[in-house]
């Protein structure tokens, strides 16, 4: 296997190398003060569908996400609702890994906390001071930019100056103790009635930045093999994250390959709550369902932006129920059968395999998986099983497997046990419909006969008028 993804540091595609017996990946992961929105299920899947790849190609990963689980802006929430910073973040981390679960996100391998990793943030401040990379002032620890001059805009591509005003208040909220207004904050002393703990310096807490590198070192030393997150971390965290990680260890590159998936946009224009634009992950599971937002989320190569609005949605709510609408109809995953030998679906593997291979290409793997569906549909109607269970087999793999937007096995179980529930129900009915259109066909009552048709289709009947008879099928309204 041969997985080329763009690297943001080199602005190339790049082949993917490592040095272990995995590879090494960590992605920066949620600040809990809200709801989590769209955005991070984007972030999420992205991930989650490069380490699915990397897995099904055997491929050994650890895979570490964490959560910022103390930050002004969950202080801020905690005092607005006069409780402790911990009952903020822990309600909206269970939420998150709840909707992670509902997503068909696979768990990490680790999720480290800010705050169980207070030893090792304060160990490599410890280690900046005295290399002379930080400096101690007034309000806080710093780290000083000018000591690492080569490092300016390592992801970017642009000086510290140029970038500075799409850091809107992640650089204005930093201290006013620094010598220079590109300088960060490593550690920020501690401020009345806020959360605190003890330090060589004075008692405060991390600065956002120090946390991830600490978090990295914790779980894979000095150098990890890919790091990332959404494109909006680049400046400042990650350029932050490259500063003092390699200054403290003497290590670059610190990430070997940097990948950022591409924001969401909502009706075109940049989800905001002041916008009163803002998707929770739970508000869009409630309006489409959770794979089928996988769907739509995946429907796109990961590095390009999405626009999130209703025809994205419709689109991605009527092809996942075509997906599990002929799975269901060839039987279920029980039928599930090995495509090999079958050419059509083998070329439809290799195209897939070349996408994805190209940069996680994800929408060249929704393209197969639709064709793949075709496939199986013309299959079902001419009852031709071998190649309906060839079909199921090569979406199980792929769709299942890799993409992530199969259902387990209990869904179909289920789902196929109310469907025989239904037809039973209906059955008597519908053979009394059948008979009484055959009647008005008889009399060349053709009104009538489209009429019945008509009422057949409401019960989510399809009939078909064959040699033999009439013939029929029930598929959900």
């Amino acid at each position: 296997m041969i997985l080329r993804l763009y690297d943001t540091a080199s602005r190339r595609k790049r082949e993917v190398s490592y040095s272990g017996d995995e590879i090494t990946i960590y992605a920066c992961g949620i600040t809990p003060y809200s709801p989590s929105h769209i955005g991070h299920a984007r972030q999420a899947i992205a991930f989650d569908t490069l380490v699915r790849w990397l897995n099904f190609n055997q491929i050994d990963t650890r895979y570490v996400t964490n959560f910022t689980d103390i930050s002004d802006t969950i202080i801020d929430a905690a005092k607005e609702e006069g409780v402790d910073f911990t009952e903020i973040s822990n309600r909206h981390i269970d939420s998150y890994v709840e909707s992670m679960k509902a997503l068909n996100v696979r768990k990490a391998d680790a999720y480290p906390r800010v705050t169980e990793s207070i030893e090792s943030i304060i160990g490599m401040i410890e280690k900046l001071v005295e290399k002379g990379n930080a400096y101690v002032a007034d309000d806080g620890v710093y780290f000083e930019i000018d000591t690492a001059p080569e490092k300016y805009g390592a992801l970017t591509g642009q000086t510290l100056d140029m970038v500075r005003s799409g850091a809107g208040g992640r650089v204005a909220r930093t201290g006013l103790g620094k010598r220079d207004h590109r300088d960060f904050a490593l550690w920020k002393f501690a401020k009345p009635d806020e959360p605190s703990w003890e330090s060589p310096y004075g008692a405060g807490r991390p600065g956002w930045h120090i946390e991830c590198s600490a978090m990295v070192f914790d779980h894979f030393g000095e150098q990890v093999d890919i790091h990332g997150g959404g494109s909006d971390l680049m400046f400042p965290h990650h350029e932050a994250e490259i500063f003092q990680s390699e200054c403290c260890h003497g290590i670059k590159p610190f990430a070997r390959h940097w990948m950022h998936n591409g924001m969401i946009n909502i009706d075109g224009e940049k989800m905001s709550k002041s916008l009163g634009n803002f998707w929770t992950i739970a508000e869009a599971i409630d309006a489409v369902g959770s794979l089928v937002l996988r769907y739509a989320l995946i429907n796109a190569p990961y590095r390009q932006p999405i626009d999130f609005n209703q025809v994205l949605l419709d689109d991605a709510k009527k092809n996942h129920a075509r997906l599990i609408g002929a799975i269901m109809e060839a039987g279920g995953p029980a039928t599930a059968a090995s495509w090999e030998g079958n050419d059509i679906l083998t070329e439809a593997e290799k195209k897939l395999v070349s996408g994805m291979n190209d940069d996680l290409n994800t929408r060249v793997a929704i393209a197969e998986t639709q064709s793949v569906v075709r496939i199986l549909n013309r299959a079902n109607s001419a009852g031709d099983e071998s190649l309906s269970n060839s079909c199921v087999g090569w979406l199980l793999e792929f769709a299942g497997s890799v993409l992530g937007i199969i259902p387990d096995s209990d869904f179909f179980a289920n789902k196929m046990a109310e469907r025989d529930s239904k037809i039973s129900i209906i059955m008597d009915e519908v053979k009394a419909l059948i008979e009484k259109r055959d009647r008005a066909r008889s009399t060349k009552n053709w009104a009538e006969a489209d009429n019945i048709r008509d009422q057949l289709l409401g019960l989510g009947v399809s009939i078909q008028d064959t040699p033999d008879g009439t013939t029929w099928d029930y598929s959900e309204v």
